[in-house]
């Protein structure tokens, strides 16, 4: 049994980008390209996929994900080492909804809370290796400082003014907006704004991470899940802004 690359991104929740994507850097290989180009996949392709995601999700890079695959042979062995991962993540979870559970009790009930309540199971570090990764030591330092510094009013205010840029990105595509239409360059400044925590991002920085949208299904589908492929709108007013007003 075979699937399409289109069936294949709807049922694991990721985009026909992405997986191009991937097969472009070695990671999923199609069981076999059709005459008329399109890409099919098989159940060991969807295997292969499974351990791709799950990897994504515990924070590893692509090129971290690939050396793990090309060095673990034994799918069974890497699928019983994913699931204990998961169940790890499980619990982490688990703690998180007592904690929401606890603090939703105790403020209806005019309790004092506890900070170790509140935020039992919010663990931020999780990212620690991708970041350093990516940008360095001192990004990763520098905004874990920041971080840790915010109270826990500001660190909501911080994720609320996320989601409230990435549900204007989703109105601005379904709009029809252009990437250096004025309305698209204003949410632009926000998104700039809003990553602006220790310091102004650079250009270089605010393209990269512009273009990690689209490669990355984790800020696709946060972006995407407003209007179809929001994220292209996204990396490409980014990509403006940073050019026009943004320098190294």
């Amino acid at each position: 049994m075979e699937w399409s690359i289109q069936e294949i991104a709807r049922k694991a929740g990721t985009t026909s980008r992405t997986l191009r994507h991937y097969g472009d850097l070695g990671l999923l290989t199609p069981s076999r390209v059709g005459s008329n180009g399109y890409r099919y996949y098989d159940q060991d392709a969807l295997v292969r996929l499974q351990r791709i995601l799950l990897l994504r999700e515990l924070g590893l890079s692509l090129p971290a994900i690939k050396d793990v695959l090309e060095g673990q042979r034994d799918t069974a062995v890497a699928l019983r080492a994913h699931l204990r991962l998961l169940e790890q993540e499980q619990a982490r979870i688990g703690r998180q909804i007592a904690s929401v559970r606890t603090t939703l009790h105790k403020t209806r009930e005019g309790m004092e809370l506890m900070a170790d309540e509140v935020f039992d199971g919010f663990d931020h570090t999780v990212h620690e290796q991708e970041v350093t990764e990516r940008w360095g030591r001192k990004a990763y330092e520098e905004g874990d400082r920041w971080w840790r510094s915010l109270g826990a009013t500001e660190k909501k205010a911080f994720q609320d003014e996320q989601e409230a840029i990435a549900r204007d990105w989703g109105r601005a595509k379904e709009a029809g907006l252009a990437p250096d239409s004025e309305e698209a360059q204003d949410i632009a400044r926000r998104h700039c704004a809003w990553l602006a925590t220790t310091r102004e991002p650079s250009r270089s920085y605010v393209i990269g991470l512009a273009e990690m949208y689209v490669a990355d299904p984790r800020f696709a589908q946060n972006y995407d899940r407003h209007a179809d492929d929001t994220v292209t709108l996204v990396r490409d007013a980014l990509t403006v802004y940073a050019e026009r007003s943004l320098s190294d």
